[in-house]
């Protein structure tokens, strides 16, 4: 599809809308969607982004402040017409040929009312693709700008349905609020929230977010991290045992990482690796533990530190530790510690973490990690920020079903 999108600036100018812009670009432009952003200020900042510098659609320069100023006193200067007319030929220009358009703010905000002007008659009179309206303030509803509102058009515009016009807000509040404005049913408008891009909060390296997508972590219920070369000492076998019956138990999507690879000192240890692999098959959990020696990963001391903010919860099982530096770098960044019962962990983790017997059977072990993974508040919560309000989530469940009905009203 052909999007375009309109507002008074784009990326990369930092804002809440501007954000909102280029998070959705940049999902969008990674589905294979063209996009082209029409602001009054920004550039283009994203391989393959269409940007047009449209000064007038702005909400600043000497030109748009003074408009503003006339407007805010109740007086419609002489220059608004003029303004109306080359705000939209300049949209009939950039906006020709896509398939839907998505408009931020000056539906409901005046800050460059000529360009809500323009759109409002584009609209009546069908030109160019359908609108969708992504409303983020109401200057109708804000007690400090009701002294620059007065009666009739422009500033009534920001207080009526267009006819044809998707209606989005980012909270069911603000639905609330633009359904009382608008004196329509909140049915009639959708929500989408903004989202949180994890791999820049986390800032995770170039290669640790490659592997995140290619083995799609973000949509899993659970992910272990097991930090360890993979050498018989680290009883890697238990921890597969382990997250398979933790998957049959629950029934979710439960993942493990190990991190290292075979360790150097021990030619053995390349054919642990492939009983591993061969274990890991036969446990049915093939697309459920991740080696990233396997990827072609040999993560540094970055990169691991990156894996601890991916994981959440840390799984360790070797059969012998001389202290074991993994469960202190868990606990530093909170994360639960579910481990062998071994002595070193009673001198730094115990009894915070959970420690379970050798002997303890893997249905067991599963059906108290279960229990414990259940109780963990800021864990549930993690884990729905990751369901429900990733920018790709929000791209692809909410913003695209909507783009793809309004372009099918043109």
């Amino acid at each position: 599809m052909r999007i375009g999108m309109v507002h008074y600036a784009g990326p990369p100018f930092v804002g809440g809308v501007e954000l909102t812009i280029f998070h959705h670009a940049r999902i969008l432009l990674a589905l294979g969607h063209q996009v082209v952003v029409v602001a009054g200020r920004g550039e283009a900042c994203l391989p393959g982004m269409v940007f047009h510098h449209v000064p007038q659609v702005g909400s600043r320069g000497a030109r748009i402040e003074a408009l503003n100023a006339a407007l805010a006193r109740g007086d419609i200067p002489d220059d608004f017409e003029p303004l109306v007319a080359e705000i939209r030929e300049a949209l009939r220009t950039t906006l020709h040929g896509y398939d839907v358009v998505i408009g931020h703010n000056f539906f409901t905000l005046h800050k460059n009312l000529a360009l809500t002007t323009a759109v409002y008659r584009m609209v009546l009179a069908g030109e160019g693709p359908p609108w969708i309206a992504w409303h983020h303030d109401f200057a109708w509803l804000r007690p400090q700008y009701l002294p620059e509102l007065h009666p009739g058009e422009p500033w009534e515009l920001l207080r009526r349905p267009w006819p044809g016009v998707r209606h989005v807000t980012v909270s069911a509040a603000q639905r609330t609020d633009l359904a009382r404005l608008y004196g329509v049913d909140e049915a009639r408008i959708a929500v989408v929230p903004p989202g949180v891009e994890p791999s820049t909060l986390w800032r995770l390296p170039p290669r640790i977010a490659t592997l995140v997508e290619q083995w799609g972590l973000w949509r899993a219920d659970v992910v272990f991290l097991l930090p360890a070369r993979i050498t018989r000492r680290k009883q890697i076998e238990r921890a597969l045992e382990w997250l398979a019956a933790l998957r049959a138990h629950t029934g979710e999507d439960a993942r493990l990482i190990v991190t290292g690879p075979p360790g150097p000192h021990n030619p053995a240890n390349q054919a642990y690796f492939q009983e591993l692999l061969a274990l890991r098959a036969r446990l049915g959990i093939t697309e459920a533990a991740h080696f990233a020696y396997e990827a072609g990963v040999e993560p540094t001391d970055e990169e691991v530190a990156a894996l601890y903010q991916v994981a959440d919860a840390l799984m360790f099982t070797s059969k012998q530790e001389g202290f074991g530096i993994p469960v202190l770098e868990a606990g530093l960044l909170r994360l639960p510690i579910f481990a062998t019962d071994l002595p070193p962990f009673h001198e730094s983790v115990a009894p915070d973490a959970f420690l379970f017997a050798p002997e303890t059977p893997p249905e067991q072990v599963a059906s108290e990690i279960a229990e414990a993974l259940r109780n963990d508040r800021a864990l549930r919560l993690r884990k729905r920020m990751l369901r429900e309000f990733t920018w790709r989530r929000i791209v692809e469940d909410r913003l695209l079903p909507l783009v793809q009905a309004q372009a099918h009203t043109a």
